[in-house]
């Protein structure tokens, strides 16, 4: 079986997982995996969740990617990989993994996959989502709050000490990676409709 892989990269709050939901939607008939890098945190159950929660998290040396590229590898391969589970709300690694089965299409999204060569190696077409700093906090906020139970205080705190740094010296510059950069991401109707044509056509050639 032939396999197109996907990545989608971009600051935080950008619209990455909005885009990816689309991207789904459109190829549910070609088999859509997706392996979001967040997956890939590593685990620090020797430290205290105090500990943990002053950890870099924007920081490429945060994530396991190298059991990333090993699984997308497996993957491209048609071998089932097992990807770990990672809770934001105690900042680690659960003891669980999901399944994820071999398909026609892998959807990668994460801030900093466009950082490693060797993960970006393993794309067919890499895809930026360039949105606003101001909106990008916005909806960075109201994630974390909502979803995550943090305060709007360490919200903010950890976004000027880490996230907004990292995002200028490792996220940003991979934008010159990408094979397309969207604006606004999902959010965008025309740029999705021409990316999901060129991804279609893809496929087709393969």
């Amino acid at each position: 079986m032939e396999v197109t892989v996907i990545g989608v990269a971009g600051g935080t709050g950008s619209g990455k997982s909005t885009l990816v939901k689309r991207l789904q939607e459109a190829f549910k008939g070609d088999d859509v995996a997706t392996i979001c890098h967040d997956y890939y945190y590593k685990a620090h159950p020797e430290l205290t969740y105090e500990e943990r929660t002053r950890l870099n998290y924007d920081h490429p040396q945060a994530f396991d990617t190298d059991m990333m590229v090993e699984h997308i590898r497996a993957l491209k391969n048609n071998v089932p990989i097992e990807h770990p589970v990672y809770s934001f709300v105690e900042h680690d690694r659960k003891a669980e993994t999901v399944m994820v089965k071999p398909s026609r299409v892998i959807i990668i999204d994460g801030i900093l996959i466009f950082e490693n060569k060797e993960l970006r190696d393993l794309m067919d077409i890499k895809v930026y989502v360039d949105t606003d700093a101001d909106i990008r906090l916005a909806r960075r906020i109201l994630r974390d709050v909502k979803d995550r139970g943090r305060s709007m205080e360490s919200v903010i705190t950890q976004y000027t000490s880490t996230v907004k740094p990292m995002h200028e010296e490792f996220v940003e510059p991979s934008k010159k990676y990408a094979d397309v950069i969207i604006p606004e991401g999902g959010f965008n109707s025309v740029a999705v409709s021409m990316l999901i044509q060129n991804i279609r056509s893809l496929i087709e050639a393969k």
